[in-house]
């Protein structure tokens, strides 16, 4: 990705010096934005700050409402303002039944796939006001449309994503602030390799069948790249996304149920 369709943009990922939203913030880099970071991952701070020296990285933990308030204080001091933020932020919860599960990871799940994403937009919107307009990218999942059995907790707070994304679609049109979700499949790489195995533990059989149901979940029969992820929230955030608002959009291989 060469192209300098989002130059000068300023753009903030939360969670963004690893996996998913490691791959957003260097595709908006390379298509010339003005790309902050925050992640809790020290490690993984200090080899962003290295390998994209030109721009910003700071430590947050989102779902705490102090320390995104700091954050946003940050943000605006480094970037002067705000064109982009990506909610990219989420945990995997606990895998197992219902009944089974506390109270306290149904709650940790919810205040970081969720009410983080609450926390981010409510700073950032008087910001991309201020700007003339801008975008929020909110990360769902295909759990944000599917059933998920025995990942209550995830699935309950990627629907929660999809609402949010277009009941704020629908109150800051007016405003000239386009604001989607996108609905990741199964994304190849650490993470997912955990659910795999956190997911045939709780169903009583061997991981490889597991990994090979992961993959046949959906029509193209493989997992998605966290690239594919990158280059749509580009795309929401140039030109070409300029009069797409409140969608869920499936970048999932043609997901047609989760196992």
């Amino acid at each position: 990705m060469t192209d300098q369709t989002c130059r000068d943009l300023r753009v903030l990922v939360t969670a963004g010096a690893a996996g998913i939203g490691r791959a957003i913030a260097g595709a908006f880099a390379a298509a010339g934005a003005r790309v902050a970071v925050c992640d809790i991952d020290d490690a993984a701070l200090a080899e962003f700050r290295q390998e994209l020296p030109g721009h910003a990285a700071f430590e947050c933990d989102v779902s705490d409402e102090r320390e995104v308030d700091e954050l946003f204080g940050d943000v605006s001091g480094k970037l002067g303002g705000l064109d982009v933020l990506v909610n990219n932020a989420g945990v995997a919860g606990p895998t197992g039944p219902a009944e089974s599960l506390s109270l306290k990871d149904w709650r940790r799940t919810l205040e970081v796939n969720i009410d983080s994403q609450f926390l981010c937009a409510r700073r950032a919107i008087p910001m991309l006001r201020a700007s003339g307009g801008g975008t929020i990218v909110n990360l769902s999942s295909a759990a944000g449309k599917f059933g998920f059995a025995h990942r209550t907790p995830y699935s309950a707070s990627k629907w929660a994503v999809v609402g949010f994304t277009k009941s704020l679609a629908i109150e800051l049109g007016p405003d000239n602030i386009r604001v989607n979700a996108i609905l990741p499949g199964a994304v190849d790489g650490p993470r997912i390799r955990r659910v795999i195995d956190a997911k045939a533990r709780s169903k009583g059989v061997p991981v490889a069948d597991m990994e090979k149901l992961y993959t046949r979940q959906a029509s193209l029969g493989r997992m998605v790249d966290a690239d594919d992820i990158a280059r749509m929230a580009v795309f929401l955030a140039g030109p070409g996304g300029r009069n797409v608002s409140g969608q869920a959009l499936s970048i999932d291989g043609d997901t047609q149920a989760l196992v």
